[in-house]
């Protein structure tokens, strides 16, 4: 048996071919284990992992004393494959992800289809929450939405979209608008559906679910505050302990509210409380104060603009060390500009990724200095000798190899 990791990372699925075609030939073969559960589609460009990440949680605390499993499928991964599929918080098997992988591979072969990475993994999760009897699972777009192969589900019982903005412009469009409107196509005739009014794309999202007779569900007010030493979320005039940092995430709470009411499970005070207690979503303006270290997944100037605001307010008065990696498909150069203020030092990792960005490729369009780092042992050192703010960002995949070396607490 092939390890699965080498079958994703081969030259043949190792690419981006948006397209329902490949995905749906597979599932049918499969039965379509997609129509089984009961589905939330989570789509946008920031905050769609944290979105789906509350809901899970809320849904776990609401049937963790029942036999209700709670299927999660997000990406990208920050250690292993196995990260993207979970139930009740648990990743998928070593030898079960690799049998699932091997297996589905060798039948899609077997009938001439050439499935990418992402239509394997969709097409492995999907049939993963079927064996184990999953009834609910929350679905992440992997990128934009129409074409995307999680759009392969017929009825979601709510689709969520997140704040719009530039990314994969390549791919996706270079307006918010066009963005919309790929993000758009997850929307289902007669379904329901959560958005913000102040999302970028509203009036696309609105004309789309008019169009397709979709309810808009009403999305709460909430804010969240740091008071003390401690994150909270208040809801109603309520406050409520809550894990994720950052003024942002009171969007991706209220939308992830409005989903959970949209399909019916009532919660209580007690469960909400636990949620959002326990939620985590590693590399999130996760904090690591012993070490003095801020690690980030933000990755498009819009998540840079996020991150930027909460280190000038949060950490005004700090000097900042800046380790910054990223892919050479992102618009680098303005996040950069975001980013990087006339105080900051700034130093550049060059991961080992396939379409990691070079230290040539920067010099040769950002002009402000950087240091690269050539290896793990340098960026230790920088941790270890420096009592400045460490703040690390750009990439998940950066993030992800470097931390894998680096233990934290």
């Amino acid at each position: 048996m092939t390890i699965a990791s080498e079958i994703l990372t081969s030259h043949k699925k190792f690419h981006i071919s948006l397209g329902l075609d490949r995905i749906s030939k597979i599932l049918n073969l499969l039965n379509n284990p997609q129509d089984k559960f009961k589905i939330i589609h989570v789509a946008g460009t920031n905050g769609k992992g944290s979105t789906s990440k509350i809901i899970n949680e809320i849904l776990i605390q609401k049937f963790k004393d029942t036999d209700v499993k709670i299927g999660l499928f997000t990406s990208p991964h920050l250690f292993s494959y196995t990260e993207r599929i979970k139930i009740n918080n648990e990743n998928i098997s070593d030898n079960q992800f690799d049998l699932l992988i091997n297996e589905i591979d060798n039948y899609a072969r077997e009938h001439d289809i050439e499935l990418t990475e992402f239509e394997l993994l969709c097409a492995v999760a999907f049939q993963y929450f079927y064996l184990e009897k999953v009834e609910y699972v929350i679905l992440e777009v992997g990128l934009g939405g129409l074409y995307d192969a999680t759009n392969v589900v017929k009825k979601p019982l709510v689709e969520i979209i997140t704040e719009l903005d530039f990314d994969h412009t390549q791919r996706l469009g270079s307006t918010i608008d066009e963005i919309a409107q790929q993000k758009a196509g997850i929307i289902k005739q007669n379904s329901k559906v959560a958005f913000l009014k102040s999302n970028k794309g509203y009036n696309i999202l609105k004309n789309t679910a008019l169009e397709k007779n979709a309810e808009i569900i009403k999305v709460p007010d909430v804010k969240v505050v740091f008071e003390n030493g401690l994150n909270y979320a208040i809801i109603n005039s309520k406050k409520y302990e809550f894990n994720l940092l950052g003024a942002h995430q009171a969007d991706n709470l209220a939308l992830a509210l409005a989903g959970v009411n949209a399909i019916g499970v009532e919660i209580s005070s007690d469960i909400l409380k636990q949620a959002l207690k326990n939620v985590q979503w590693r590399f999130r303006l996760e904090y690591h104060n012993d070490k003095n270290i801020l690690i980030d997944g933000a990755h498009n100037p819009s998540g840079i603009r996020t991150l930027r605001h909460f280190l000038d307010l949060k950490f005004k008065n700090d000097k900042k060390i800046f380790i910054f990696g990223c892919l050479n498909n992102k618009d680098y150069k303005s996040m950069l500009d975001i980013l990087i203020k006339q105080d900051d030092e700034f130093y550049f990792y060059e991961f080992n990724y396939p379409n990691a960005l070079k230290f040539k490729e920067l010099e040769e369009k950002y002009q402000k200095k950087a240091i690269k780092l050539d290896n793990i042992a340098e960026i230790e050192e920088i941790i270890n000798k420096q009592s400045e703010l460490k703040v690390f960002c750009g990439s998940l995949y950066m993030l992800g190899q470097v931390f894998s070396k680096i233990k934290l607490k």
